[in-house]
């Protein structure tokens, strides 16, 4: 069973998204990444919310999707 539960600091959710801390950080702030929590200054970013993310970047050709 997956643990959804899960949070990731940024570097850990670039990581498990394979992509750049700061590719991450630049769609957090114009709002074209996954949803995020903070808490104070500390980002968090849950494995659940990871995971729509990729499931809703899903394309069929280079054309489509593109954000």
């Amino acid at each position: 069973m997956i643990d959804n539960s899960t949070y990731y600091r940024p570097k850990e959710a670039a990581a498990y998204l394979r992509t750049s801390p700061s590719t991450l950080a630049k769609r957090r702030l114009y709002g074209s990444g996954p949803k995020f929590s903070r808490i104070g200054k500390a980002i968090r970013y849950s494995k659940a919310d990871l995971d729509e993310f990729m499931a809703l970047s899903k394309a069929s050709s280079t054309t489509e999707g593109a954000k």
